[in-house]
């Protein structure tokens, strides 16, 4: 007498599902997973956030005024007499990633006092934003402090 014995393996109707079911993750979860725009932001985000506390190290330790220009496109460091320290321009692929529209600045050792004046005689807030991401952090008037 001869014992049955089990199938082993998969159907081709459950390979097709796999295949059908990775194929659809593939094309909705992907795009969202290579979206490098956001991580473009992202990096820019800290490198001016870093950029800021930079300026206001170096206006404090050469005791020199530096001002810091904002604007759509980017934001650019210089002291006060005219030289310029450093651009950051957003980045290629979203030339306008500054929310707030028009020149913003804040001068760090503004005057020579160690403190810290914006533009707007209050905190300034910037938003780098692009797409579905967007962050911001604010420039605090009289302290300079970013956060």
């Amino acid at each position: 007498m001869r014992g049955l014995h089990a199938v082993e393996g998969f159907t081709l109707i459950e390979l097709i599902m796999v295949i059908v079911l990775t194929g659809t993750l593939a094309v909705v979860a992907l795009p969202r997973m290579v979206d490098t725009t956001m991580w473009r932001l992202r990096a820019y985000g800290d490198q001016l956030q870093n950029q800021l506390r930079t300026a206001q190290r170096l206006a404090a330790t050469q005791r020199r005024p530096v001002i810091a220009t904002i604007t759509a496109t980017g934001a650019s460091f210089a002291y006060v007499s005219g030289a310029a320290l450093a651009t950051l321009a957003c980045p290629s692929a979203i030339p306008s990633c500054i929310a707030e529209s028009g020149a913003r600045t804040v001068t760090f050792n503004a005057n020579n006092t160690g403190q810290a004046l914006t533009s707007s005689g209050a905190a300034l807030t910037i938003t780098v934003s692009g797409g579905s991401y967007s962050r911001t952090f604010t420039v605090e008037n009289d302290t300079g402090a970013v956060h």
